[in-house]
């Protein structure tokens, strides 16, 4: 294992002045991007974490803030909250009228990029109670209300509840694919923006691709071919470091909402 926590180690103190000691591991293989893991160590003892177990990840003060933006320099809510600016700006939109669905929110690091924007509302949506608890924990003035539901899956309440927010935009930052998000999930998130509303997400290059199996390539070229997104901004950029040190290469979209997706019993695409 590399130990991260030696003198130099690029670490930030976590919320609450606390700091996780992390090791990435020293001969990972070709792990792929849903099999990488760290070490944190609890208690006097080393654990391994995989990445995408973020129930595991928002429960340690820090450790997703240590982990993902200090050692593998995740650059994607910077680069959304960019590009939705620069959005916003050229379409003379006032940022404070932006009532935001913020999907797969964890623990509301992307909520500090949107309330630099200029955002006025936010609200947070995701799976996990965990990553509410760890947004009320870390970054308690950010959101206006944080809600716990799969929106693959919503209850009649659940979907008054979240229509009555009246949202003009959504944020899905890092959180599509790889079992996180389906697209079921990301086309019921899209429909309860209003039409003329802004969608910015970003997901790695190859869901994207001729190749992909998951279904968001097929969602997003009908999303755009029916004339339901119109795309203002789209960036290939490195969203972070894989544990070996390479670049992790992800898509940021920005676009305009004009119409709802009808979402299929069996994933949203059809």
């Amino acid at each position: 294992m590399a130990d991260t926590s030696s003198p130099g180690s690029p670490q930030a103190p976590a919320a609450g002045g606390t700091r996780p000691d992390v090791r990435l591991p020293e001969n990972p293989g070709r792990l792929d991007q849903d099999t990488e893991y760290c070490s944190v160590r609890l208690d006097g003892a080393w654990r391994d974490i995989r990445f995408h177990d973020y129930d595991r990840i928002f429960a340690v003060p820090g450790l997703y803030e240590t982990l993902f933006h200090d050692l593998l320099d995740c650059r994607s809510p910077d680069v959304v909250g960019k590009l939705l600016k620069e959005e916003v700006q050229a379409s003379g939109t006032d940022p404070a009228s932006l009532r935001v669905l913020d999907l797969g929110a964890g623990n509301g690091l992307i909520a500090e990029q949107l309330r630099t924007v200029g955002a006025g509302y936010l609200i947070g949506v995701d799976l996990l109670d965990e990553a509410r608890r760890a947004a009320l924990r870390d970054r308690p003035e950010l959101y206006d209300d944080y809600h716990v539901c799969d929106l693959a899956r919503l209850t009649a309440e659940q979907e008054r509840t979240l229509a009555g927010h009246r949202f003009n935009a959504l944020t899905c930052v890092a959180a599509l694919g790889f079992g996180d998000i389906p697209v079921r999930a990301f086309a019921t998130a899209v429909n309860l923006v209003a039409d003329g509303g802004r969608i910015a997400f970003t997901i790695r290059d190859r869901f994207l691709s001729e190749s992909d199996e998951s279904g968001f390539a097929r969602f997003v070229r009908r999303c755009e071919r029916e004339g339901l997104f119109e795309v203002r901004a789209r960036e290939r950029y490195r969203h972070r470091l894989d544990v070996r040190g390479e670049p992790l290469h992800y898509l940021a979209v920005v676009a305009t909402k004009h119409g709802d997706v009808p979402v299929a019993p069996s994933d949203g695409t059809d």
